[in-house]
């Protein structure tokens, strides 16, 4: 006869290495330095979408200098910075604290159950690289791993795709052997990963490559580097260097959301003027760069140092605005007509939706969906006690977000720690009515917002998409009727 093997149990489980578990896991550390902790990431290294995405010319169209953590300073050259330097970045972050020490790789969660009796998780985890199950327990359980699928993109059902004898991909997952030298290439799509790819591809021995797309984006191009902040780290000392370098930049950026929502036509007129000079007198802004919406109802594409517009210019790249017919053996026949032959076609056609990483949650024995809550100051959802999430803005960097709720949380948990309460809860006021969790038509988040938590109609159900607006929500005590704390 054998004795089992107790149950792990840690103060708090972070699920998720990436940015904002790095992030969550560096609070835990520094501001609660007596909790055991762990990270579950599923893959079998950190860095999250900086690791996973590994087209050419990955980047983030977010600056580096508020994509990067408030407690740790960016001080590259770049502005707007390629993957490889973000995951390096992360890496560097996480061995600093010695965070790389408390990621198990490998874990994914499959279910977490909450004992209001016990003021407990027990949360299942599947090994990805065995298939074993195990469990653990842990007194607060805190959800860092974004809310799309790593394990799929999404690519429309498009007819004849059978017929089509080139290589069709995803950029979510390109292969390492990808040999496109020479090859005349069609990119499907438009948006973030798109205008990314493009220039890439026709800058590293691509033939030639067509965006096709169905509707325009609103693109604008941003310097690559940026020398007025190198010159501040330059001459004046770390801290302040990074407060006036975060603080222009984030000033810069939520003024002209703030302008493009209050000014809708002033700001599309500014965007032309903007972009209409840098194109090739071939190519019809109308035709081919004029959204049927609003700026900032999607996100608005980065390009840094134009390089998309360079591309252009050059003719190694051009434009289609069409809609596809079907897929033919030799490319794609559009809806006009004409026929696009490729020898590789590319689907960037955006991502699928998948809220905490596609785990379930219980409460005492009754599984909870997420889609029947209502989300909490965007941090903490009602009736599931002891749980945060982290989900970033959609217009400024994620980081920004991530670190006003690290704050938050921690001080969340010390204040647990000082009034000897075991669970705390988000009570739902039922006077308050329900809301998309995300006020954004970009096609991914309509495809699943169903799926999604609820916000409210008012605070502190419902927040600003402004980051100096959410400070001053953030960093109040957190005390507040809406939270229940209990024994």
């Amino acid at each position: 006869m054998t004795d089992s093997v107790p149950t792990e149990h840690l103060d708090v489980l972070i699920v998720g290495a990436g940015l904002s578990g790095i992030d969550a896991a560096y609070h835990v550390t520094t501001s609660l330095p007596g909790k055991t902790y762990a990270l579950l990431e599923m893959r079998d290294s950190l860095g999250g979408t900086w690791d996973l995405f590994r087209y050419p010319g990955i980047r983030s169209d977010s600056d580096m200098h508020t994509l990067g953590f408030g407690w740790k300073p960016w001080k590259g050259t770049k502005a707007i910075v390629d993957g490889p330097d973000i995951l390096a970045y992360l890496k560097e972050a996480a061995a600093e604290h010695g965070i790389d020490e408390h990621i198990r790789y490998h874990h994914k969660l499959v279910h977490a159950e909450f004992s209001t009796e016990d003021a407990r998780w027990t949360v299942t985890v599947e090994r990805t690289d065995t298939g074993e199950t195990l469990q653990l327990t842990s007194n607060f359980l805190w959800s860092t791993s974004g809310y799309y699928r790593y394990d799929e993109g999404f690519t429309p059902d498009f007819p004849g795709v059978g017929d089509y004898e080139g290589q069709l991909i995803h950029p979510q997952h390109w292969p390492e052997d990808l040999d496109y030298d020479g090859k005349r290439i069609v990119v499907i799509g438009s948006g973030a990963t798109a205008v990314t790819l493009i220039p890439a591809l026709a800058n590293s021995g691509a033939g030639h490559v067509t965006m096709l797309q169905r509707t325009p984006t609103y693109i604008i191009s941003q310097p690559t580097y940026d020398k007025v902040s190198a010159e501040m780290y330059k001459r004046l000392p770390d801290k302040l260097a990074q407060k006036l370098v975060r603080t222009r930049y984030l000033t810069s950026r939520i003024a002209f959301y703030e302008f493009c929502q209050a000014r809708p036509k002033e700001s599309r007129a500014l965007l032309r003027k903007l972009l209409e000079r840098q194109l090739p007198d071939d190519v019809k802004f109308d035709e081919h760069f004029k959204p049927p919406y609003d700026p900032w109802d999607q996100r608005l594409c980065a390009v840094p140092g134009g390089d998309l517009f360079k591309a252009l210019r050059q003719h190694s790249v051009d434009i289609v605005t069409d809609h596809i017919d079907t897929f033919t053996p030799k490319g794609i026949l559009l809806k006009s007509g004409k026929e696009l032959e490729a020898d590789i076609v590319i689907t960037a056609t955006g991502l699928n939706l998948q809220i905490f990483g596609g785990a379930t949650l219980g409460v005492d024995g009754q599984v909870i969906s997420p889609s029947d809550t209502m989300a909490y100051k965007g941090l903490m959802l009602s009736g599931i006690p002891n749980f945060a999430f982290i989900i970033g803005y959609t217009n400024a960097s994620w980081t920004l977000k991530a670190d006003l709720v690290c704050e938050y949380v921690v001080k969340v948990l010390q204040h647990m720690d000082r009034t000897g309460t075991r669970t705390v809860v988000p009570v739902r006021d039922p006077s308050v009515t329900e809301e998309p969790f995300l006020d954004f038509e970009a096609g991914y988040v309509m495809r699943s917002i169903n799926a999604l938590p609820k916000q409210g109609s008012q605070f502190p159900w419902r927040l600003k998409m402004n980051y100096f607006k959410d400070v001053l929500v953030f960093r109040k005590p957190v005390e507040d009727k809406a939270l229940e704390f209990s024994s």
